[in-house]
């Protein structure tokens, strides 16, 4: 046995590393995995996107995130600001250690495999296991032949690759619009295929939604509604109305399929946690973030399983942190949060 704590965490994101800080103040030894970096999902977001939360909605464990200009953070600064921060703490994370599976004790607690950068497998045992792995280990595939093709991706990193390209965008919400605009500003010839009939300004932030509407409107950008892709060839993909009709082409020299993200539930189904729904939504106590396994508990973005209609945030989440803390303790929950503090996302 390589460790032993009182508390084990799995995910090094926001959410992890707020129960980390938390962990530490109250003298409760534990020890932390991350298969990547610190933030390594924020780390897959476009270069200098700008998130949808004000910096004071995502600021973690009561340390403010400065900003001269009172704006929202980009992708580099909250990576910066969570780097600071763990600094600042001195908070240990065994990062690029991937826990590859999870064994519940007998006599209670959970042993957790773990495999390393190197390829050296170690164990931990601990006695209360948290899981906040988030909700975006892989894209969702949209299963069309063509798919994996080189010139399709379904991460969008920069937009320079794309000067003066065929860019077909596939995705109606937030991230494919985005996408379809900074690669037109870019100078890409940019189609946009979505299978609504109108971009919902429910899932498209406020001061995106209306440029993207006037570039569709000026001809800009070619939008293509209630279409989605059924083949995807170098050079082109073949599309049709989700209405019915004929297939048509289209010439596309790169192709993004932004068609959104899953989480990894597997370590949740193999330690006994009860998943409901397409999402796998983990059962859990509210109060105490306690699953149906006794002795864990989930937090942050993956309580909500794989989230096909965004309903948890790193603002909603930090009151698991009180919540989870609580319950290790053998105290009574922290009080509700004010029910009218709804989230900017």
């Amino acid at each position: 046995m390589d460790a032993t704590a009182q508390v084990a965490i799995v995910g090094a994101g926001p959410i992890g590393l707020e129960l980390a800080i938390a962990l530490k103040q109250a003298g409760i030894p534990y020890q932390h995995f991350d298969k990547g970096q610190i933030g390594q999902t924020i780390s897959w977001f476009p270069e200098m996107m700008r998130f949808f939360s004000s910096p004071e909605r995502i600021a973690i464990a009561g340390i403010p995130i400065p900003r001269t200009d009172q704006s929202k953070c980009t992708k580099e600064e909250y990576l910066a600001y969570l780097r600071a921060v763990v600094q600042q703490f001195d908070l240990p994370v065994r990062t690029y250690e991937n826990v590859e599976r999870i064994k519940r004790v007998d006599s209670g607690g959970f042993t957790l495999h773990s495999r390393d950068a190197q390829g050296q497998y170690h164990t931990c045992r601990a006695e209360k296991l948290v899981l906040a792995i988030g909700d975006m280990h892989r894209p969702h595939l949209i299963g069309v032949p063509g798919e994996n093709l080189p010139h399709v991706s379904h991460y969008f990193h920069e937009p320079h690759r794309f000067f003066r390209k065929k860019l077909l965008v596939v995705g109606g919400k937030n991230s494919a619009v985005e996408a379809a605009l900074r690669c037109w500003h870019c100078g890409a010839e940019v189609t946009l295929c979505y299978r609504a009939s109108e971009l919902d300004p429910r899932h498209i932030k406020y001061w995106v939604l209306p440029e993207i509407q006037g570039c569709v409107r000026r001809g800009e950008i070619r939008a293509l509604p209630t279409t989605t892709p059924l083949a995807i060839e170098p050079g082109k993909a073949t599309l049709r109305s989700v209405r019915g009709g004929e297939p048509f082409e289209i010439e596309a020299d790169f192709i993004l399929l932004l068609t959104g993200y899953e989480a990894d539930m597997a370590l949740f189904a193999e330690t006994g946690v009860e998943l409901t729904g397409i999402e796998q939504n983990p059962a859990f106590n509210p109060q105490t973030m306690e699953t149906n396994v006794p002795g864990l508990y989930v937090a942050g973005t993956t309580t909500a399983g794989s989230q096909q209609s965004y309903q948890v945030f790193i603002e909603t989440s930090h009151i698991h942190i009180d919540r989870i803390l609580a319950a290790i303790q053998g105290n009574p929950p922290p009080p509700e949060e004010p029910t009218n503090r709804r989230p900017e996302n």
